[in-house]
């Protein structure tokens, strides 16, 4: 009987790297590719994803998943903590591959495969950490690291011999001569930089998270959708400004208001559009006001105009001008 197993796709090399070591071993290999709300791509677009066009190149099945509110869990409370970013990269793994052996049974696999390798990362990577991993998950035993194998416990897979132990490999550490070498073999070509699928890893975005939990620990997927932004200040413990960066964001910000939000537009002339959000005072709705004056540049009046439309029981709209607001305070509010 041919052996079906579920790899951990992200779009990185590794990853790819260890779901073809497997599928040239004669096992069906499926790709589950999982899109958590810090993914650059969604379920509408993902199609076009490394992730995607990886798992193309190698024949493997792909079957992308996406993942809300559960998700947002282990970033608001990572049992093991962050990376240099908002990145809780230990839970995160533990989280995929739990959710991965939870989809076994349907997917009528048997086991699970990674690209995790030894000691590349300083965090997840290392054996105490994917040793934790298997513990948290519950599936010791069952998870495949093809890339790092033979440093590792024989896996249940490799002991039944549904794949051949000898056909894995002994790869450690940061280097990635041998994967570029296995890459050039497979013919693979548009596997993404490592690390460059998640937001959570990246310092500026991480900042913006670690904003939300330090003033909306509650926060939900409409705040994450602000924060992937590019302009996000805070107002004060309780209020934060969103401020579009060109038109597609001012569209984007203008249709994610949502009950109790303000949008704060330019009146005849260009500039930004800006969402305050949280409980906020007259003043800090100046403050608003005068850092989306900062971004119009084509006034000829001293003070920008602008409106005001409150969504829900903040309905108004009004008009008023205001001076925009110093670069030097502007920065001081920036969220970076």
């Amino acid at each position: 009987m041919t052996q079906k197993a579920i790899a951990l796709i992200s779009g990185g090399l590794d990853s790819i790297l260890a779901a073809k070591i497997i599928a040239d071993q004669g096992v069906k290999v499926i790709g589950l590719h999982f899109l958590t709300p810090f993914s650059p791509f969604t379920l509408e677009n993902v199609e076009h994803s490394p992730a995607a066009k990886v798992a193309s190149e190698t024949g493997i099945d792909f079957l992308p998943v996406e993942l809300g509110e559960e998700y947002l869990e282990i970033v608001k409370h990572p049992k093991f903590g962050f990376g240099r970013a908002a990145n809780p990269c230990i839970d995160c793994h533990a989280f995929f591959i739990k959710r991965a052996g939870r989809m076994l049974k349907d997917l009528a696999a048997q086991f699970i495969i990674t690209g995790e390798v030894v000691g590349q990362r300083p965090m997840s990577q290392r054996s105490q950490a994917l040793n934790q991993i298997d513990k948290e998950t519950g599936l010791k035993g069952m998870v495949v690291r093809p890339l790092s194998a033979k440093l590792l416990a024989e896996s249940v897979p490799e002991q039944r011999r549904w794949i051949a132990r000898e056909k894995l490999f002994a790869i450690s550490g940061r280097s990635r001569k041998e994967q570029f070498r296995l890459a050039e073999q497979f013919g693979l070509k548009s596997f993404s930089a490592p690390a460059g699928g998640c937001l959570l890893t990246m310092k500026d975005f991480g900042q913006k998270v670690k904003d939300l939990l330090n003033y909306q620990p509650d926060f939900n997927l409409e705040d994450v959708k602000l924060i992937r932004l590019s302009r996000n200040f805070r107002l004060s413990p309780t209020a934060k400004l969103v401020v579009g960066k060109n038109d597609a964001e001012n569209k984007k910000i203008i249709s994610l208001g949502i009950e109790g939000d303000l949008l704060i537009l330019t009146d005849n002339v260009p500039g930004p559009a800006g969402l305050v959000r949280g409980k906020f005072t007259n003043q800090e709705l100046q403050k608003a006001c005068a850092v989306i004056a900062y971004y119009v540049h084509k006034c000829s009046w001293p003070e920008v105009p602008l409106t005001l439309e409150g969504i829900g029981d903040r309905a108004r709209k009004e008009k008023f001008s205001v001076c925009a607001m110093e670069r030097e305070q502007l920065e001081a509010m920036r969220i970076k």
